[in-house]
């Protein structure tokens, strides 16, 4: 867990989910996490996921590997939290589906809530990337394989 998430919030908030669901005490979180490397965008599109606008999130197949993180699987449960580490909801993966970036249509994108056409998510999603790629240590391409997952939010505070 980044440094950034307290423990103790964290516990918390996942104790309350349980309780709240009536999910049994050994269901656990595959992550904890906030959207995008900035403040504005981190708080923006948890914004958007909280209203039910923002119902998938794109990441890089790479920084998985890189960073020794198994990829999400339909069932698995994360916290996102905003840019401060302060939990704010729990989702639920729906599906996952990886393919090549260049191979994303607008239909597969546009449930991310982000964006009006596939040429702006599009050039967000490389400049995500590629600043993602330079901290990692790989280099963004058309043809490196995006892991698309969808998810609804099963929990949430306001």
């Amino acid at each position: 867990m980044d440094s950034k998430f307290s423990k103790e919030k964290i516990d918390a908030f996942w104790k309350e989910f349980l309780a709240t669901t009536g999910k049994p005490e050994t269901t656990t979180y595959m992550d904890v996490f906030h959207f995008d490397l900035t403040e504005k965008w981190a708080n923006e599109l948890l914004q958007l996921v909280l209203i039910g606008q923002k119902r998938a999130t794109a990441s890089s197949l790479w920084s998985f590997e890189l960073q020794g993180i198994n990829i999400p699987k339909v069932g698995d449960f994360s916290i996102v939290t905003d840019w401060e580490g302060i939990p704010r909801c729990v989702i639920e993966t729906t599906a996952i589906t990886i393919v090549p970036f260049d191979d994303i249509t607008f239909d597969i994108c546009k449930r991310e809530g982000e964006d009006d056409n596939l040429e702006s998510w599009r050039a967000g999603h490389v400049r995500f990337f590629t600043s993602e790629g330079t901290s990692l240590g790989y280099e963004f391409s058309f043809e490196m394989p995006v892991v698309f997952e969808d998810f609804e939010v099963v929990y949430k505070i306001d």
